[in-house]
């Protein structure tokens, strides 16, 4: 039987789901996987990659808006102090936008995808597995204009040590 999640409607249960599919695609992409023991956190994992761990929440979608996708953030809103990125899975595209803390405290409680655009709002987040790496790659913008997605260090700024 094949199980794609898109059929599984209760969120608890695909929310656990897309969590696996997180720990699978984060491990193939080179990023060791922690997750916190019990339920208190407000992150879903930790990654790690050359020594550096990064706060990861994990949210799924399956909530149309036309050609697209929306996820709305509900409940408390999160900060910098909690988590460093939000990974948000399209479960009928099988498709991962991972983005830093900042990028979603500038939206409104809504974030709409278009994995099926080339260009488009959020589409440098797409697939974004390198900025858990603390990596850099060259996009594109709307207008045609090259610019770089910055590693995540580079996103916010550097927390000084007491």
């Amino acid at each position: 039987m094949k199980t794609t999640g898109a059929s599984n409607n209760q969120n608890k249960q695909r929310g656990e789901w897309a969590e696996m599919r997180f720990m699978a695609r984060a491990s193939e992409q080179g990023l060791l996987v922690s997750k916190p023991w019990g339920e208190s956190c407000r992150y879903d994992f930790a990654v790690e990659h050359d020594g550096k761990f990064l706060r990861v929440q994990v949210k799924s979608t399956i909530s149309r808006k036309k050609t697209s996708y929306n996820y709305h953030f509900s409940g408390q809103p999160y900060t910098r102090e909690q988590i460093d990125f939000v990974a948000v899975y399209i479960v009928p595209k099988n498709v991962w936008f991972i983005f830093p803390i900042d990028v979603i405290l500038k939206n409104t409680s809504n974030v709409i995808l278009s994995p099926h655009l080339t260009v488009s709002k959020h589409g440098a987040y797409k697939e974004a597995w390198h900025l858990l790496r603390g990596e850099r790659r060259a996009t594109h913008t709307r207008r045609g204009q090259t610019r770089s997605v910055q590693k995540f260090a580079e996103c916010r700024p550097r927390r000084t040590e007491n």
